[in-house]
């Protein structure tokens, strides 16, 4: 959720390095886009409703070689996307970018209309502007002035800064939301991401909350909440800039898929799997009772697959919560009680204030995040990387399945410690878990939805049917759908379709179901059945040959069947394939689907 891009350095044709450094954060989502910059010793600005091709239409003549600068990409909270609403925003000395949201602002606007100022836009981002040109007429020391606004504001801000009177310098504030700082000899950055800045340098500062930042050509200055001067360490991130290019796919969220087989056996090698220090790389999770698994959206999902899994094999009761409800619910934990946390940015807002709650309570707590050194990373007790690298495209796909991938090995691992598994399964999960990067990647290139997409893509209403595990899974497969398509897609347990929902089977109407589970092939087969009598197209995604031929299947897509405890990891990428050429044939915008961003940095 928006994008922040600043420089300051040598001389260089700064409206490009801005806009170029928006478009890497284009997936964060966003409705507008501007940019401001020194020129002549004056600061202009340049703001465009839309996507940024309307900005750079506006600065295409332009070629203007400057020493500062800084760029935004708006996700509307206050105020509808307009250029009045757009960022930056400017009032008297002060220009400035902010993403998160300011809870106070209205009682703050009052404040300052009273001291005679008024404003262009809806936004809270305008009143944090004209909060500091306020007191920028009382105090010059510009550190005193940010750090009482800062004391002032209620909510979450990373916000990059411009004074009319101190060229030499770009300022930059972090509570609550993603803010990195970008460093080399002669130039310096502020950005949201890493693939803001990677074109220039991989070498970053990570802010801490309410860290205030003094960026020059030369240096990098951090104050702490108390203003003493602090050291932050400085950070080499492994993305590159091939990570951040889409070549040769031509989506990222293609890529993405794309690369799951090789993200899947490289995550397996640096946890050692397979091998005696895999014992050592994960948490014993052996003496917990209890685990609750609190997360948003697909991390959600894939937390409801790793529940059926952990009460299976490890024999731990696991619930799974939608984080933005967990914490206003009644919780009951014990000392043997555990809480994961899992977040592909780990700067998930609802999820952060989760974590915050829960380690109040004193509760053990684990994260399963992929952003290196994010909010959770930090702030959890212990933290699993996916090592997924940069996940671009809006709607999750490696990140998820790597997700999945590391909860089954810490199921497997819980089970090995309980000592719950005989010889014989362990060697079972062992092998197929060694040998499933190798089929993932002949599956990938099979190419076997696009009959599936073609049906999906004709249709106005789709249902996603499981049992078990299966359900779980088939919930992340009418989200993609969702996301990516605009489609509208429901998730039911195909036993519960019956009890009122399958009413609303029409004649010819898609039904996607999952059968992996050997228990429950008859009773979810009698469902496929129950709405085809109804009317309903029936596409089938099954491990078992033999089901294909039931008079109830319209169209079967048949995966390998390998150990259950990683099936759901050959399933996955069908359903991430299925809705991305279910939206390619109906000419969506697949990276960036309308209204959503990648990192929720807002509850």
């Amino acid at each position: 959720m928006c994008g922040i891009i600043g420089y300051i350095g040598k001389k260089q044709n700064v409206i490009d390095l801005l806009i170029n450094g928006l478009k890497s954060l284009e997936y964060r989502g966003y409705d507008s886009a501007g940019i401001a910059y020194l020129e002549q010793n004056e600061i202009k600005v340049i703001k465009a409703q839309g996507k940024i091709s309307s900005l750079e239409e506006k600065t295409k003549n332009l070629n203007v070689l400057s020493t500062l600068g800084i760029g935004h990409t708006r996700w509307a909270t206050h105020g509808k996307p307009s250029n009045e609403n757009s960022h930056p925003h400017r009032v008297g000395r002060v220009t400035l970018i902010h993403n998160g949201i300011i809870e106070n602002y209205q009682e703050l606007k009052e404040m300052l209309i009273k001291e005679g100022y008024t404003f262009q836009s809806q936004t809270d981002t305008e009143v944090v502007a004209g909060l500091l040109d306020f007191y920028l007429k009382q105090e010059n020391d510009k550190l005193t002035i940010l750090h009482q606004v800062i004391s002032m504001l209620k909510g979450s801000f990373a916000l990059g800064i411009i004074f009319d009177d101190d060229f030499n310098h770009l300022y930059a504030v972090r509570k609550d939301s993603p803010l990195i700082l970008g460093t080399t000899s002669n130039m310096n950055f502020i950005a949201s991401d890493i693939p803001a800045i990677i074109k220039y340098t991989n070498q970053y500062i990570l802010l801490e909350n309410k860290d205030i930042a003094i960026l020059s050509e030369e240096k990098i200055q951090v104050f702490d909440e108390n203003l003493n001067p602090v050291n932050r360490e400085k950070l080499t991130s492994p993305v590159s800039i091939e990570e951040a290019k889409k070549a040769p796919y031509e989506h990222f969220m293609l890529k993405e898929i794309m690369e799951e087989a090789t993200l899947l056996e490289k995550l397996y090698s640096l946890y050692g799997f397979g091998t005696p220090s895999f014992l050592e790389k994960l948490p014993d999770l052996s003496k917990y009772e209890k685990i609750h698994i609190v997360a948003c959206g697909s991390a959600m999902y894939a937390g409801l697959v790793g529940k059926y899994m952990m009460e299976e094999y490890a024999d731990i009761e696991t619930n799974v919560y939608v984080a933005s409800e967990y914490r206003y619910q009644k919780n009951f934990y014990s000392n043997k009680t555990l809480v994961i946390f899992i977040s592909q940015s780990g700067e998930t807002a609802d999820t952060i204030a989760c974590l915050r709650l829960v380690k109040q309570l004193g509760i053990d707590t684990l994260a399963l995040v992929n952003v290196y050194g994010s909010t959770i990373a930090r702030e959890v007790d212990k933290v699993l990387y996916l090592y997924a690298g940069v996940e671009i495209a809006v709607a999750t796909t490696k990140a998820y399945l790597l997700q999945v991938a590391l909860l089954s090995m810490l199921v497997y691992h819980t089970a090995l410690a309980k000592d719950l598994l005989s010889e014989e399964e362990q060697e079972k999960i062992k092998m197929s878990i060694l040998e499933l990067p190798k089929i993932l990647d002949e599956l990938l290139k099979k190419g076997i939805t696009y009959e599936a997409s073609q049906i999906l893509s004709k249709a106005s209403d789709v249902f996603f049917l499981g049992r078990g595990i299966d359900y779980a899974t088939s919930l992340e497969g009418s989200l993609k759908l969702k996301e990516i398509s605009y489609l509208h897609s429901e998730a039911y347990q195909a036993g519960e379709l019956k009890h009122g929902t399958i009413s609303l089977i029409e004649q010819g109407m898609p039904v996607v179901t999952i059968i992996t589970d050997e228990r429950l092939i008859d009773k979810t087969l009698s469902n496929m059945k129950e709405v085809k009598s109804r009317g309903a197209y029936n596409i089938l995604i099954t491990t078992k040959d033999w089901i294909s031929s039931d008079d109830s299947v319209d169209l079967a897509i048949t995966v390998k069947e390998v150990n259950p405890l990683v099936q759901s990891l050959l399933i996955v990428p069908i359903l991430q394939l299925l809705a991305y050429h279910t939206a390619k044939i109906k000419g969506c915008d697949i990276d960036q689907p309308r209204n959503l961003a990648k990192s929720v940095t807002v509850e």
